[in-house]
């Protein structure tokens, strides 16, 4: 099963994919973890605190059990691990994702960015292009980080895009 799953993020699978364009809901929440997750690792570590967001985003935003969430982070993270390549992971979402919802998804990825309390300048450039790749504008992007910051109640004192 993981290895199915791995092929249909990594877009190494043969099948032909549905005229509609549309994944089950399994597929989506494995493609929204796995950006989480390469979020996460692009400063070098995927801590406890980063883990523990991505989890509580997963549950908190497509209503996942604990078991489900777990399953999830476990296979994402396996198959973040291995992919070199966004495209995978965003066509499916900006396809099956309204554009209300793929802003979400970009504040999901500034939240997962700033758990550790640090924003690293890659991983500001990572969700430029995960934004465009969305079709999510730089300004919506912006409005988004600043709410996750505003939340957090800090400011990015790196000041980065």
């Amino acid at each position: 099963m993981l290895a199915h799953i791995k092929a249909f993020l990594l877009d190494r699978q043969g099948r032909a994919e549905a005229e509609d364009g549309r994944h089950t809901a399994q597929e989506l929440h494995l493609a929204a973890a796995a950006l989480m997750i390469e979020a996460a690792r692009l400063d070098g570590e995927f801590d406890a605190a980063e883990r523990t967001r991505i989890e509580g985003l997963l549950a908190d935003r497509f209503s996942l059990s604990a078991e489900e969430v777990a399953s999830v982070v476990e296979t994402a993270d396996a198959v973040a691990e291995d992919s070199v390549a966004l495209y995978g992971f965003t066509s499916k979402l900006r396809r099956n994702f309204d554009h209300g919802e793929r802003i979400r998804l970009i504040e999901m990825l500034w939240e997962v960015v700033y758990a550790d309390g640090d924003l690293h300048p890659f991983e500001a450039n990572l969700l430029r292009r995960v934004a465009g790749l969305l079709y999510v504008t730089d300004r919506e992007s912006g409005a988004a980080r600043r709410r996750v910051l505003e939340r957090a109640g800090g400011t990015d004192e790196r000041q980065h895009p």
